[in-house]
């Protein structure tokens, strides 16, 4: 299970990394509003991975849910210690979780690009923050599955 485990985790960690590669553009301007410029590459993305992407945007959703699915099968089989099972979970299901309930919704408001200037710009700082996140939580994921493979 931790080769399954350890792909998943590997391909979301693919998937953050294209995402942050648009999101870091964030980090250049500090004011109250990014440029036009930055906030219509930072949206003309999400509106192509949340909104036009369609069927294949549903496949991180697959590798998510099979991802945790694997990792509950590790810790019910008992597989190596306790803790790298409940762990790996708990990194998961958080970064999962912040990605449905917060992250997916924002982009997908950003890549309409409704609103104003402050709210999409608001808007593109934050998913930069959850990817982050997920970035740390997913990369722990993966290097506690690698070392239990060991």
């Amino acid at each position: 299970m931790h080769a399954c485990v350890a792909a998943g985790a590997a391909f979301l960690i693919c998937i953050l990394w294209f995402d942050l590669m648009f999101d870091v553009q964030t980090r250049k301007h500090g004011g109250a509003e990014l440029p036009p410029e930055v906030l219509a590459s930072i949206s003309a993305y999400y509106r192509r991975v949340t909104i036009e992407a369609y069927p294949m945007n549903r496949l991180i959703a697959v590798v998510m849910i099979l991802t945790v699915l694997a990792i509950v099968t590790e810790i019910i089989r008992n597989a190596d210690r306790w803790w790298i099972g409940w762990v790996s979970l708990a990194a998961a299901v958080s970064a999962i979780g912040l990605a449905r309930m917060r992250t997916i919704p924002n982009a997908a408001r950003l890549g309409r690009a409704k609103g104003s200037v402050e709210a999409q710009t608001a808007l593109a700082r934050a998913i930069y923050r959850d990817h982050l996140y997920c970035l740390g939580a997913i990369a722990v994921v993966l290097v506690l599955q690698l070392t239990a493979a060991l």
